[in-house]
């Protein structure tokens, strides 16, 4: 058969939306400059991480995510036996991930967000609209997984030392953070002519103004949330990531934050779930080919 007459093969829903949140990582390890973490120009506050690393660990996810969305289409609803399935793929995926970058956690939040989001949006493919998959994943993320170990992750330790929200509650809020902050700056920056990647940073701006870090808090503390938050608040003000006045303020951010050796790793896991929440909202709630 003559090479131009192959058809491209129709993608199962499953198969889209793994391409889409593996899109969505990929695209956030790429935005550039991101204060303190990890994007074309270097490895911001991290000496384990790089670009490269983090694009394998992204592709590595790239099954898993299918099978969350394929366990979705067949049980068909949220409940526990769902709940407890996206669970025990999540945990098989942080091993693959583990293995992939030889120990290295590059994505373990982002597996536990977009693992929900993936799966809420299988659910129901006719309603992508960023509310209804927010509050599907908030449902899932409310249930209890029998099985998943106890120890509780370094950012849950430092949420209940801090007395903040960790990821788990984010997700069990609706991703907040997502929906109120970064989501209406986006389409905010988008729609002053920005550019598309001024307007994702300015995204991820808008969340580090206000979410409690557990990544930072864990690394530098009280102090090094606090200059998180305000320095992207500054960034805003001074006209985000477009003008030169907010591209010199992001600039002092990045620098504050490496001095304290901060990387606000939980913002970065939001705005690729806000990309992946943009892009399935941008399909007007049917995602082409899937059937």
């Amino acid at each position: 058969m003559h090479a131009f007459n192959l058809q491209p093969k129709t993608l199962s829903l499953a198969e889209q939306l793994a391409d889409l949140a593996v899109d969505a990582l990929i695209d956030e390890a790429d935005l550039s400059p991101k204060p303190a973490l990890v994007d074309r120009r270097g490895n911001g506050a991290h000496t384990d991480l790089h670009l490269g690393l983090m694009h394998a660990s992204a592709l590595s996810l790239w099954p898993a995510f299918k099978e969350m969305a394929e366990a979705a289409i067949e049980i068909g609803e949220v409940g526990v036996p769902l709940r407890e399935a996206i669970g025990l793929i999540g945990r098989e995926s942080e091993e693959v991930m583990l293995a992939t970058t030889n120990g290295v956690n590059t994505h373990r939040g982002a597996i536990w967000a977009l693992g929900l989001l993936v799966a809420a949006a299988a659910l129901e493919s006719t309603n992508t609209k960023a509310s209804a998959v927010t509050l599907r994943a908030a449902r899932l993320a409310l249930l209890d997984d029998r099985y998943a170990p106890r120890p509780l992750s370094h950012g849950a330790q430092v949420a209940q030392r801090y007395g903040v929200r960790g990821a788990r509650e984010e997700a069990q809020l609706g991703f907040p953070a997502v929906i109120q902050r970064a989501l209406p700056q986006l389409k905010l920056s988008r729609a002053a002519g920005h550019g598309e990647q001024n307007a994702r940073l300015d995204a991820l701006l808008a969340i580090m103004t206000n979410l409690a870090d557990t990544c930072v808090l864990y690394r530098a503390g009280e102090q090094g949330l606090q200059t998180m938050q305000l320095g992207a608040q500054a960034v805003l003000d001074a006209g985000g990531s477009a003008s030169l006045a907010g591209r010199r303020r992001l600039h002092e951010l990045d620098q504050q934050l490496i001095a304290l050796n901060a990387s606000p790793g939980g913002a970065a896991d939001l705005l690729a779930a806000c990309l992946f929440i943009d892009r399935i909202e941008s399909g007007d709630g049917l995602i082409q080919g899937a059937f």
